[in-house]
């Protein structure tokens, strides 16, 4: 499967969501990694005028879940969220975020990710760290 392939697949997974919302798009896929975008403007701004924190939280699960589901590649498997945490060391107030997910552990039932978002200059704003379970689907 080649790139394009890989993208078109996971932004399809937006449709109807909080990531479609949200204006989310997956640009890059890699053997050990998912990086997406989100531009950040009033609609995820908080109080002050810049990023929200809950919106920071939604980018990064959204790539570390996704990330995870890819890369199992598995139709019988689903994979939920079940820890994130996040450090926000930068605040942004206008333009684009894009977070990448890279694979710390991936194991037969969990999946450690950590996230990093950066902005267009590659300023760190967030660091992130997502764990997955991998479930059955029933």
């Amino acid at each position: 499967m080649d790139i394009q392939q890989s993208l078109d697949i996971l932004n399809s997974y937006n449709k109807n969501t909080l990531m479609e919302t949200l204006q989310i798009e997956f640009i890059d896929v890699g053997a050990d990694y998912i990086t997406a975008k989100m531009p950040v403007n009033s609609r995820v701004h908080q109080p002050q005028g810049i990023l929200h924190g809950g919106a920071t939280a939604a980018l990064a699960e959204t790539v570390g879940s996704c990330a995870s589901a890819f890369f199992l590649n598995d139709k019988n498997k689903i994979v939920k969220g079940i820890e994130l945490s996040i450090n926000h060391v930068k605040s942004k107030k206008e333009g684009n975020v894009f977070a990448t997910a890279k694979a710390v552990h991936q194991g037969r039932t969990t999946h450690l990710w950590e996230v990093k978002i950066v902005d267009e200059q590659q300023n760190l704003i967030s660091l992130c760290k997502i764990t997955n379970i991998v479930l059955d689907k029933k």
